[in-house]
């Protein structure tokens, strides 16, 4: 692969190897398995169905085009400039722009939100890992309701149980990370997102033969401008910021790989559409067999560990589809999770005397430590609160109320605002009508979007 000899801004070990993507294409399919995840699979197909149907897809895809595509093009672009982590990409750019070095927050801000939001986000994952193990072993065969409810909260309660899926999560998501950014993290979503395609692709076509088919088409497509409340708008454009993992120190990591070659704002295009097709695909996978069994669409999460399993209990062939449903889960899931760790762990490796495998195991661990305070929070922990919430909901909370938007808030301006313009159009490869349009939007309608959603999110 093709390296680059760096030194980190604050005195890291000189000489040490930085890694590059191995090509343009290696590079994309990890973006986007960092923005697939869990929430692709359950939340977004929900909030279509509720909202409006293509109606809603299509203001999503305008609160994309204006406030997503400027925040990634601009933290791809702070990391690609800066080729080091995110607190030191933005201490370095802050520096040769003359600028305060207050800017240091935005890094630092981003690469705190991945490294919580990883220590719970790690306990879901664990909880599709041993949904994964029950539907490969049979369990969910012939399930009723009371049991498929049992069932998930008894894992809940159970913290031995929590921990050992919790453990083996972030192992591997900790093996992958280790060996490096081409030969971990681009060659294990080189793997995971075609399967994860093959799998949606045949439970879409297992959809197609259901009798709820044509419902869950109608549920997701069909346009009801009448749903499209405030409120709605509001979701859309909140979707549309988190979706793309802005904010979380991810993009401006992964930018901190990336070549001259690649054209930006055309790879974020790319990104956001791979995005929203797979996010729509879960749904033809998903609501044809809730549709097919009288179930309810609003279920939330409990549609994906309650209502789902019901359902693939009571059809023939439910273990395998169960099976391959929570293969998808996992493979979505670990392609976040090693996206998340990787801004500390790169952080870690270029502040200190630690190589990548060090970095990698020390920051791992301390993200699996803090999970294991999440996990506890639904059973021995359940009465410590913290301004009302358990630990995990205020991990939660603090991430997604404060941390992401701020720290995306303050991505866009910086490029925006503090880097000399024809440096960032020269970057962007615009000419100047474009650039322009470029300005307006980065200048004012995205942080305003990024705005609205935060004050409306307290």
């Amino acid at each position: 692969m093709a390296v680059s000899m760096v030194q980190g801004a604050t005195g890291a070990a000189a000489g040490k190897i930085h890694g590059h993507w191995s090509s343009r294409m290696g590079f994309i399919i990890a973006a986007v398995g960092s923005a697939v995840g869990l929430g692709n699979v359950w939340k977004f197909p929900y909030m279509v169905g509720q909202s409006g149907g293509a109606a809603f897809v299509l203001v999503y895809l305008a609160c994309i085009a204006l406030i997503g595509l400027p925040i990634i093009a601009a933290e791809w672009l702070i990391g690609r400039r800066g080729q080091k982590n995110p607190v030191n990409s933005m201490a370095e750019l802050a520096r040769a722009n003359r600028r305060s070095r207050l800017w240091i927050t935005v890094g630092i801000t981003g690469t705190l939100a991945g490294f919580l939001i990883l220590s719970f986000y790690s306990v879901i994952g664990g909880w599709a890992l041993a949904y994964l193990g029950d539907a490969a072993s049979g369990n969910l065969a012939g399930i009723d309701k009371a049991a498929a409810a049992a069932l998930f909260d008894d894992l809940l309660a159970d913290p031995g149980t929590l921990l050992v899926w919790h453990t083996l999560f972030m192992a591997i998501t900790i093996a992958i990370v280790a060996r490096g950014v081409s030969g971990g993290i681009e060659r294990a979503s080189r793997l995971l997102m075609p399967a994860l395609g093959v799998i949606l692709l045949v439970l879409v076509g297992y959809g197609m033969s259901t009798d709820g088919f044509g419902a869950a088409v109608s549920y997701l497509f069909a346009p009801d401008w009448s749903k499209l409340t405030g409120e709605v708008l509001l979701a859309a454009l909140g979707h549309a910021f988190f979706t793309l993992s802005l904010g979380m120190g991810v993009m401006m990591a992964y930018g901190s790989y990336l070549g001259d070659e690649v054209n930006l704002l055309r790879a974020a295009r790319t990104v956001a559409i791979a995005d929203t097709a797979i996010a729509l695909a879960a749904g033809l996978a998903i609501f044809p067999i809730v549709f097919a069994n009288g179930l309810d669409v609003g279920a939330g999460p409990g549609l994906v560990f309650v209502t789902l399993p019901l359902a693939f209990g009571g059809i023939t062939g439910g273990s395998i589809l169960a099976s391959l449903f929570f293969a998808l889960l996992v493979f979505a899931a670990i392609t976040s999770a090693i996206s998340l760790l990787e801004p500390a762990v790169e952080m870690v490796e270029e502040r200190t005397a630690l190589g990548r495998l060090g970095a990698t195991f020390v920051t791992g661990i301390a993200v699996w430590l803090l999970g294991i305070a999440a996990l506890l929070s639904f059973n021995a922990w359940s009465e410590v609160l913290i301004f009302g919430r358990n630990v995990f909901d205020s991990l939660d909370w603090l991430t997604s109320k404060f941390l992401l938007p701020l720290t995306g808030l303050g991505a866009i301006l910086f490029v925006a605002w503090r880097l000399e313009p024809h440096g960032v159009q020269r970057d962007l490869r615009l000419g100047d009508t474009g650039f322009s349009i470029w300005q307006l939007v980065a200048r004012f309608v995205a942080p305003i979007g990024v705005l609205i959603v935060f004050i409306s999110s307290l």
